[in-house]
C-alpha cells in the first residue's frame, strides 16, 4: 500500500489479509508467517530453558509456578488419554500448546499497530498471526501426521502396521474395503486438525479488522472481543493439542 494511499473497506480488508511473500507459484514462502512462527518459537525455546536453569526446589516464585502448574495439568492430559508409553509425548503436547498459544495470542495485537511500523519501512503486507495462514496449520498438522505414522509403525511394527491396515475394521477378506476406509481416515485427520486451528483464528482476525474500519466505535467494541477472544485463542491452543495426542494414542493402540 503506498504512502497516503486511500483503502476502500474491502481494499482494507484484503490488504491486512496479504502475506508477506517472496517467490512465485508453489514455492511462495510466505515470510511474515515463517519469521513470526519461527521468533515466537525461539522465544518459548529460550524462555522455557532459562527458567529451568534458574528453578529452585524452595519457594518458587509467581512464573515458576505457573509454568509448573501448566506442565502438570498438560502432563495429566496425555496419562489419561495417551495408553502407551513413549517419552515424545508430553514434551510435544507441551512444546505444542506454549507454540501455538503464542501464535495466537499475535490476534491481540491492534490490527493497524505492525502493518503501520513495518511500513514506515517500506513493508506494506504483512500478517502478524501465523495461525491465520493455512500454509502454517497444515504445515503443524502434517508434521503431526508423519509422527503418528512413524509412532505407529515403531510400536507395532512393518507387519503389525501393515495387518492392523487391510484388517481393520471388517476382518482380510475385506481389505481393499479397508484400505480404502484407512486412506479416508488418515487424510481427514491432518485435515481436520489444521482447518479447525486456520477457520477459528481466521475468523477472529476478520472480526478485528472490521471492527477497525469503524473508526472511533472500535473502541467500546475492541475490548470487549479482545477479552472474550483470550478464551478463543486458548481453547484453540488446547484442542489442537489434545487431538495431537489423541492421534498418537490411536497410531500407538493396537486395534486388530
Amino acid at each position: 500500500m503506498a504512502s497516503g494511499e486511500a483503502l476502500t473497506s474491502s481494499g482494507y480488508i484484503v490488504h491486512h489479509l496479504t502475506n508477506l511473500t517472496v517467490g512465485h507459484g508453489f514455492w511462495t514462502f510466505h515470510l511474515d508467517s515463517l519469521l513470526v512462527s519461527g521468533l515466537l518459537g525461539l522465544f518459548a525455546f529460550v524462555g522455557m530453558a532459562n527458567l529451568a536453569k534458574k528453578a529452585t526446589s524452595g519457594v518458587p516464585g509467581g512464573l515458576q509456578t505457573f509454568v509448573e502448574m501448566l506442565v502438570s495439568f498438560i502432563d495429566q492430559q496425555v496419562k489419561d488419554t495417551y495408553h502407551g508409553k513413549s517419552p515424545l509425548v508430553t514434551p510435544m503436547a507441551i512444546t505444542i500448546f506454549v507454540w501455538v498459544l503464542l501464535m495466537n495470542t499475535m490476534d491481540l495485537i491492534p490490527v493497524d499497530f505492525i502493518p503501520l511500523v513495518l511500513g514506515w519501512g517500506g513493508v506494506h503486507y504483512f500478517k502478524s498471526v501465523p495461525t491465520t495462514d493455512p500454509n502454517l496449520t497444515f504445515g503443524m498438522s502434517l508434521t503431526v501426521f508423519a509422527i503418528m505414522l512413524i509412532m505407529g509403525v515403531k510400536v507395532k511394527g512393518v507387519g503389525g502396521f501393515l495387518h492392523e491396515v487391510f484388517t481393520v475394521p471388517f476382518g482380510a477378506k475385506m481389505a481393499p474395503v479397508n484400505l480404502l476406509f484407512r486412506i479416508i481416515e488418515d487424510i481427514a485427520k491432518p485435515i481436520s486438525l489444521s482447518l479447525r486451528l486456520f477457520g477459528n483464528m481466521y475468523a477472529g482476525e476478520m472480526v478485528f479488522i472490521l471492527i477497525a474500519l469503524l473508526g472511533l466505535w472500535q473502541l467500546p467494541l475492541a475490548l470487549p472481543w479482545a477479552l472474550f477472544h483470550i478464551l478463543i485463542i486458548t481453547l484453540q491452543a488446547f484442542v489442537f493439542m489434545m487431538l495431537t495426542i489423541v492421534y498418537l494414542s490411536m497410531a500407538s493402540e493396537s486395534h486388530g
